[in-house]
């Protein structure tokens, strides 16, 4: 099973993500993608794997080249979130922009081989109609991208509005 959630920020995706990953078998991963930069950036780290710890999730810090990651073959594995995994791989340390679109299904089409559920959060980005400045533009226009590649091929998609996931696809599981 594939299912990708998607909506605006702070709209209860990752919430529902985790309640609804833990209907599946265990283990339990989640893959965490933010990348840590100082001290506050570790506490909120530690504070989020501590909460998910009695959730019997395992987690994996990896905000960049997921393919490095294996994970046993009845698993469920939830990606908390595609738009720090774009910014991470698609931004070099002096700013450069990658083309990481391929790379990016690649790496996400080798885990879902190896799991048995796989969740994807991601946001949905460019609809405000705000112009960016370049790399930003570009960012949303990858990301984009990306989404429209994950919702053709998964299962389910789900839009989260004010915490009530709406159904773009699939069925409501």
């Amino acid at each position: 099973m594939r299912i990708l959630l998607t909506g605006g920020s702070a709209c209860g995706k990752s919430t529902y993500a985790e309640a609804l990953a833990m209907r599946f078998s265990l283990p339990r991963y989640y893959i965490a993608t933010m990348r840590v930069f100082g001290e506050e950036g570790q506490k909120k780290v530690d504070q989020h794997r501590k909460m998910r710890e009695s959730k019997n999730f395992i987690t994996i810090e990896c905000d960049r080249d997921i393919r490095r990651i294996r994970i046993p073959q009845n698993s469920t594995v939830l990606l908390e979130c595609m738009c720090n995994l774009t910014a991470n791989e698609m931004f070099d340390c002096y700013g450069n922009i990658i083309d990481v679109h391929d790379k990016i299904l690649s790496d996400i089409e080798f885990l879902e081989s190896q799991c048995q559920t796989l969740i994807v959060v991601t946001n949905d980005v460019g609809s405000d109609g705000v112009k960016y400045d370049k790399g930003t533009q570009e960012y949303i226009k990858t990301l984009g991208r990306l989404n429209i590649a994950l919702a053709e091929r998964f299962d389910c998609v789900y839009e989260l509005v004010c915490g009530i996931p709406l159904v773009l696809k699939g069925s409501l599981l």
